[in-house]
């Protein structure tokens, strides 16, 4: 299987970016083929809203998602966001390659899909939007989510690694 992982923290070995790691040993310990997208270290820009790809074309942005990212996602089996969470959803890098698929909607429908997400705080609605902003993404892009990682009380790397969570993204890799 082809996956592609899109990672949106600007920590190069942050919270997220373990369970990114963790879960990429895990698929590849399993045979599948990964590539992964570090969106907080690529030129990326925001979708400018302007249709000229009608959903099914070339974004007029030349930028890293345009030039890396489209293709990948038209043709793998799976794509893994990798986000930390930033006020209660999806970091901004995330949200633009998320915005952006709107050049290939039809072509990145009906995937498998996984959500990997950190934060600091553990209370127990911590990550209700965030988990309802996917739950919304997975139905309008009919993905079949294989499942998500709410990595919560985890807002350091001392705190992750001192958690389940990477094996728990070790064994999701593993599993898909």
């Amino acid at each position: 299987m082809k996956i592609v992982v899109v990672t949106g923290s600007p920590h190069r070995a942050g919270t997220s970016a373990l369970l990114a790691d963790k879960f990429i040993e895990g698929a590849q310990s399993n045979g599948h083929e990964v590539f992964r997208f570090n969106a907080a270290f690529e030129n990326i820009n925001p979708c400018r809203g302007c249709d000229a790809c009608g959903m099914n074309g070339p974004c007029v942005i030349p930028d890293a998602i345009s030039e890396k990212l489209i293709q990948k996602l038209v043709d793998c089996d799976m794509i893994v966001l990798v986000t930390p969470l930033y006020y209660f959803g999806f970091s901004a890098q995330i949200k633009m390659v998320i915005d952006r698929f709107y050049s290939r909607t039809g072509h990145i429908h009906g995937k498998k899909s996984a959500l990997l997400a950190t934060s600091w705080n553990n209370d127990s609605w911590t990550m209700t939007a965030l988990k309802a902003h996917y739950t919304r993404l997975c139905e309008y892009m009919e993905w079949r989510s294989q499942g998500a990682i709410y990595a919560t009380g985890c807002g350091t790397r001392s705190m992750i690694e001192r958690s389940d969570f990477p094996q728990k993204a070790f064994e999701l890799g593993k599993s898909v």
